[in-house]
C-alpha cells in the first residue's frame, strides 16, 4: 500500500485544506493552532502591562489547564485531564505535533471514521494523562518533582492516531524525505523504541504519556481488527456537525431539489468524481477487506450498485 499520491495543488489550497476542511482532522488541527494563537496573545500583552513576568516555566493559563501529576492539585483542576492535550507554549511543539497529527489522520481517515478519530485523540490524551499521573505517583524517582511537574501538550493523542491506524493497516507504506519508502509499523515503533529510551534522559512525564498515548492506540487498533470495537457502544451518541457549510454530495448528479438542472460540465465532473471515489472504496477493499470501510463508503458502493 503507498499513501499520499494527491493531485498537485499550490500552498493555500493545502493551508485552507489542512485548516478549514470540513472534517475532524482539520478541526482539530485548527482548535490546536487557535489556542496556541490566542495564549500567546494574551501572553505577550500579560507581559507588556507586567502582570506577568515573563520569567515563569508556565504562563497563568498553562498553569490553569496544564495537567499537574500531583493528585492533590488535580482534585482541584480536574478538567486539564481533557485540555492538557489542546495546549501548547512553544511553537516547535505545536508544528511538530500537529504534522504528526496530519501525517497519521489522513491515513487514519482513510480506513476508519471520522468518529473513531476523534475518540482515539480524546481517550489517547486521557490514557496518556493516567500514564503520567500514575508514574508520577507511583515511582520513588518522581517523590521530590511531583508537586510542581505538570503535563501539556498533544503529543499523546497524537501517538495514539499514528498508533492505531499503524497498527490497523501496519504494511501501508509512505514516501518520507530522507528515508524513502517506509511501512507505518516500523514508524510506529520507532517512536515508541525513542519514547521508552528518552525516560531518563529528560521530560520524563512527556515521554511516559506518550507512550500511555501509544498503548490505548495499539490496544484499541488490536480489537477493532478482530471485529471487537472498544467503542462500539458509543455509536448512539451523537456527535455535534462539523461541517461549517450544508452542501450537495459532490458525487450526486441529480437534478437538485430547487429544480435548476445543473451544466454538462458540472455533470461531468460529478461523476468523474463518484467514479474516482467508487475506484478507490474498490482499491480499498481489496487491500484491506470490505469491513475496513466506513459507513458513508459502504452507503455510496451500495448506491452505485443499484443503479
Amino acid at each position: 500500500m503507498y499513501g499520499f499520491q494527491q493531485p498537485q495543488r499550490n500552498t493555500g489550497e493545502i493551508f485552507k485544506q489542512i485548516f478549514f476542511g470540513k472534517n475532524i482532522l482539520s478541526r482539530l488541527i485548527l482548535i490546536n493552532t487557535a489556542v496556541f494563537i490566542l495564549i500567546t496573545v494574551i501572553n505577550t500583552f500579560a507581559w507588556l502591562f507586567r502582570l506577568e513576568s515573563g520569567d515563569e516555566v508556565l504562563s497563568f493559563f498553562g498553569r490553569a489547564f496544564a495537567l499537574p501529576s500531583s493528585l492533590g492539585l488535580l482534585a482541584t483542576k480536574p478538567w486539564t485531564v481533557f485540555t492538557y492535550m489542546f495546549l501548547h507554549e512553544g511553537f516547535f511543539h505545536l508544528l511538530f505535533n500537529m504534522i504528526m497529527l496530519y501525517f497519521g489522520g489522513i491515513i487514519f481517515r482513510e480506513y476508519l471514521s471520522e468518529r473513531k478519530l476523534l475518540l482515539t485523540y480524546i481517550l489517547g490524551g486521557i490514557t496518556g494523562a493516567v500514564f503520567f499521573i500514575l508514574a508520577f505517583n507511583i515511582f520513588p524517582v518522581f517523590e521530590e518533582v511531583k508537586g510542581i511537574a505538570v503535563a501539556l501538550g498533544a503529543s499523546a493523542s497524537v501517538l495514539a492516531v499514528l498508533i492505531a491506524i499503524a497498527t490497523y493497516v501496519p504494511d501501508y507504506t509512505v514516501q518520507l524525505f530522507l528515508f524513502g519508502r517506509m511501512k507505518l509499523k516500523y514508524i510506529a515503533i520507532l517512536f515508541v523504541v525513542i519514547d521508552v529510551m528518552s525516560i531518563s534522559a529528560g521530560n520524563a512525564g512527556g515521554h511516559i504519556a506518550h507512550i500511555g498515548g501509544a498503548f490505548y492506540g495499539f490496544i484499541y487498533a488490536y480489537m477493532l481488527k478482530n471485529n471487537n470495537d472498544l467503542l462500539g457502544f458509543l455509536n448512539r451518541i451523537k456527535f455535534p456537525d462539523f461541517n461549517l457549510k450544508r452542501k450537495h454530495s459532490p458525487f450526486e448528479t441529480s437534478r437538485p431539489k430547487s429544480g435548476k438542472p445543473i451544466s454538462d460540465d458540472t455533470y461531468n465532473k460529478k461523476r468523474s468524481a463518484k467514479q474516482d471515489e467508487i475506484d478507490r472504496i474498490l482499491d480499498k477493499i481489496s487491500k484491506s477487506g470490505y469491513d475496513s470501510l466506513t459507513k458513508e463508503e459502504k452507503e455510496l458502493l451500495f448506491k452505485s450498485s443499484n443503479k
